[in-house]
């Protein structure tokens, strides 16, 4: 656990970046909660300010919408001049999360508040718990949202990612606003990948409605309807299998390698 201090100071304000990990409050660690008791004002996106609302009574909740990422920063940085402030992130904060806009602010505007980013489980920890083992070893993650990077630039990474061969989960997989992002990613995979790779993908991870599908990379297109934005998707890499009990399909495996060393 760290604490930045760009300055030092003595007055008592302070900002915690809260990692709130899938969104279920057994799944935040005993930091985050204590960060978040510990706040007299708790500022965020408001799909993740639900997900902690039971812990929130008493406090000024100030809800803020996507896309006003920079602002919310501003804004929380503003506040804890004077007060214990936490700021809200799903998921880690570091990981496609609220961590580094806030820091990245808080260095150009030089202040001298101090800032713990507290950690939590990311989607794709979370999302393969419910798949089985699907990231034993190496993986890479990639986010298909191009609203802050090129699309092309997306497109060498993902090219590279499926050359690995290892286990790529995918963040940001399939929005209104850019549905085929996610055709073009597969299409990339399908590559470099044999179609019978396995493909899992878990929505709302250990929130309320939770589904998900087990399928391969050759039928994966027709079930593009079941992914969302509140999904992420896991292609398979060269070693990755299905696995499957008297021929009941129960989860995905990605082997780590004990295969190669000892008898089992």
């Amino acid at each position: 656990m760290g604490v930045l201090l760009l300055q030092s100071r003595d007055n008592r304000g302070r900002l915690y970046i809260v990692s709130t990990g899938p969104g279920n409050l057994l799944h935040m660690t005993p930091r985050a909660l204590k960060a978040l008791g510990e706040a007299e004002c708790v500022i965020g996106n408001g799909f993740y300010l639900d997900l902690v609302m039971p812990m929130l009574a008493g406090k000024e909740v100030i809800r803020s919408s996507m896309g006003r990422e920079v602002d919310r920063a501003k804004k929380a940085l503003a506040l804890s001049e004077d007060r214990v402030v936490a700021m809200v992130s799903g998921g880690d904060a570091g990981i496609y999360g609220m961590a580094s806009i806030v820091l990245e602010v808080a260095e150009r505007s030089g202040t001298a508040v101090p800032v713990e980013v507290v950690p939590g489980i990311t989607a794709a920890v979370s999302a393969a718990s419910r798949l089985g083992s699907p990231l034993s070893g190496d993986y890479v993650t990639m986010s298909l949202s191009d609203l802050l990077t090129p699309w092309e630039e997306i497109e060498r990474r993902l090219d590279l990612a499926f050359q690995m061969r290892v286990p790529v989960v995918l963040y940001n997989p399939r929005s209104r606003g850019r549905p085929h992002n996610l055709g073009a990613a597969i299409g990339i995979a399908r590559r470099h990948l044999p179609a019978e790779t396995p493909v899992g993908v878990v929505r709302n991870a250990y929130r309320e409605g939770e589904e998900r599908l087990i399928t391969t990379l050759g039928e994966f297109e027709d079930h593009f309807a079941f992914v969302d934005m509140h999904s992420i998707v896991f292609v398979g890499g060269e070693e990755t299998r299905i696995w499957r009990d008297e021929g009941d399909e129960r989860g995905i495996i990605t082997p780590r390698g004990y295969h190669r060393k000892y008898v089992y």
